[in-house]
Formats: structure tokens, sequence, C-alpha cells
């Protein structure tokens, strides 16, 4: 096959989603309507639908290094985003791994609660988290309560929103996306921040209600975005709008949080001409 027309590779090291919405199963999707091909380390096998989590079983430290350097090794992914990284020890382990690997690009996903409310990380890893993973990546991806806990303020709004970016920058992390799902009003609004300066997007809320898997397929699309060459305000760009299409579309599958539509994707989200 012609070098040329090889598509670039991403990995995802996330746990498993056994209700196909969010987890390794998200990210999948999401790199595949990128026409990114993607691999995959798994960080922990849960149990869960549309409703809730009912039990999660994390995968050994060791498992998961192995994973992450078998896929480097051979396929030499161009970019990789984590998600759910339960507990200390798989922190350090995917920190002492991605620091040796070298990816060009990293999306750190701070998975901390589920949809549901659910929680999925140990009150112990955050700490982790935070001191080890942050310095690493490209982007981080926070919603407001995952903002609030690794800037340890409060954030009602949009100068909220700049504050906690602000602490999250001095922690290390080159660049801070905010997502402003959970604060009320009718627009929803996002903050990329970084050194540099911000950018905002604005956009109507849907009224779809609770939707399952948002922050995973978000940070995967620009994950995806990265390893197709594009500038990072660029990835992020196509990755909200992405995100936007799959809740648009959202096929109302299950009686809890409904999973997004990873088939529904803009014309544009594709490699950089």
């Amino acid at each position: 096959m012609d070098t040329e027309k090889r598509p670039p590779v991403a990995l995802t090291i996330a746990g498993s989603d056994s209700g196909g919405g969010a987890g390794i199963q998200a990210d999948l999707k999401t790199f595949q309507a990128f026409e990114v091909f993607g691999t995959s380390a798994v960080t922990a096998i849960t149990v869960q639908n549309t409703v809730g989590v009912r039990a999660v079983h994390p995968v050994p430290p060791a498992i998961v290094e192995g994973q992450i350097r078998a896929v480097c090794e051979d396929l030499k992914p161009l970019a990789c985003k984590s998600g759910m990284l339960a507990e200390v020890p798989i922190i350090a382990s995917v920190a002492r791994t991605l620091a040796d690997v070298s990816i060009p690009e990293y999306v750190l996903d701070p998975v901390m609660v589920a949809t549901s409310g659910d929680p999925l990380i140990a009150e112990s890893a955050i700490s982790a988290l935070r001191t080890d993973l942050l310095p690493l990546c490209t982007l981080v991806t926070p919603n407001i309560p995952e903002a609030e806990i690794l800037a340890e303020i409060e954030v009602g709004d949009e100068t909220g929103m700049r504050k906690a970016a602000v602490r999250i920058l001095s922690l290390g992390a080159p660049a801070v996306l905010i997502k402003g799902g959970h604060l009320p009003g009718a627009q929803v609004v996002d903050l990329l921040f970084t050194s540099e300066g911000e950018r905002v997007w604005r956009q109507d809320r849907l009224p779809a209600g609770n939707a399952h898997g948002t922050g995973c397929t978000l940070s995967a699309a620009i994950a995806a975005g990265l390893a197709l060459g594009h500038e990072l305000e660029s990835a992020v760009d196509r990755g909200i709008r992405f995100t936007r299409r799959a809740l648009e579309t959202a096929p109302g599958l299950g009686s809890g949080a409904t999973p997004l539509n990873h088939g529904a994707r803009p014309s544009d989200t594709g490699r950089p001409p």
C-alpha cells in the first residue's frame, strides 16, 4: 500500500464501556469517523450501561504499559488520548510509559465522574493525575466539575472558567479546554486557554437532555485531528463541531443517558489539504 495513503494512527488509553457509548468504544468509533486508524490500551473493564456503572475492574499496570509499548513499537501513533485512569499505579505506569515512548501529541481527558454521577477514579489518584500527567500533555479537557477538582476552586461562570484555566496551566499543562456544559444557561460555552491567548465557542444548548460519552468523543476527536496534522485550535474546533453533530443525531438508545451517533460527521473533519 502507498505509504502516502496510509491513515495516521491514534491511540486511546482508557476504560472499556460495556454499553458502547463511552471509553475505548466511543474513542475507536470517533477515530474511524475521522479516517484515523485507532489502537487501544485498556485501563479498566467497567460493568455499565446507559443507566449507570455497576462495577469497575482495573487492569494491572504492567498490562497497561505493555499495551502502550506494543502499539508504539509497531504502529507508531502520532497522537494519543487518555480517559479513565482509576488508580495511582495505573497513572504512574501511563506517565512513565508516555514519557519514554514520545508520542508527538497527547490529549488528557481527566475522567473522574461518569455522566450518571458514579465516581470513576480513586481520590488518591487525583493528585497523581495532576502532578504526573498534566506536564506531559498537549491539551487537557476537563468539564466544570473536573476543572474545579484540578484547580481547587469553584467555577460558576466564564470568569471562573478563566481562573481555573490559569491555575491548570500553572500545573504544567500547555493548553486547557474547559467544557462548560455543566453551567446553567441557554448557551454552552467552551473555553480553550493557552499562554498565548484564548478562544471561546458558544452554542445553543440542545434540548436532548443527558448524553453519554461526550467527553470521550470530544477528546478522541481532538486527538484524531492532531494525528491528521491539524494545529491545536483547528483540531479543537473540528472536535467540537463533530461532537455537536453526534449529539444532534443521537440515536436515543437505552433508558438512561443516550450514547452519541459517531457515524454523523461534518464533511471537513478529515485530512488537511
